[in-house]
């Protein structure tokens, strides 16, 4: 059975230090065995995914904006968690936000980004319950931001 560092490896991932938060606001909160992180967005060392889709960003883009987006959420846990991501019994829930024209309809395809990491790296303990949601306007016009749920044993 492979650990979530396997797994990890596996994608070649190595996942980046915990972005700070932006604002007057905790990038994560351990209370009792709940996790709860702020939410990410698709930002690999000072390069971010931007754009709204329809206009000057694809699906594809956004896609891969909610795959980063998960990488740090993942972050976030791995610090929350002093680096035993093993202590994740499941993803509860994830919460995504996709910049996009009135007219976008396929939120839940861009956000399987971010849902497919999660089952890749956590295996079952990564099936969550979620909402994907369009947005007119995300903070640095990201294109995708998202937010998780983790119970921990």
């Amino acid at each position: 059975m492979s650990t979530v560092q396997d797994r990890l490896e596996q994608a070649s991932i190595i996942l980046p230090k915990a972005p700070t938060p932006a604002a007057n606001y905790l990038p994560y909160l351990l209370e009792g065995n709940m996790l709860y992180i702020s939410g990410q967005i698709p930002r690999a060392g000072d390069q971010l995914l931007t754009g709204k889709i329809g206009v000057d960003a694809t699906i594809d883009d956004g896609i891969k904006a909610a795959r980063l987006c998960a990488i740090n959420i993942i972050a976030q846990a791995n610090t929350a968690l002093d680096g035993k991501l093993e202590r994740i019994k499941q993803c509860i829930k994830l919460g995504g936000f996709v910049n996009a024209t009135d007219d976008f309809s396929a939120h839940p395809q861009v956000i399987n980004g971010a849902s497919d990491l999660m089952v890749e790296i956590f295996g079952d303990e990564g099936r969550h319950t979620r909402f994907a949601i369009g947005a007119g306007s995300l903070p640095l016009n990201v294109t995708v931001e998202i937010d998780a749920v983790f119970a921990i044993k």
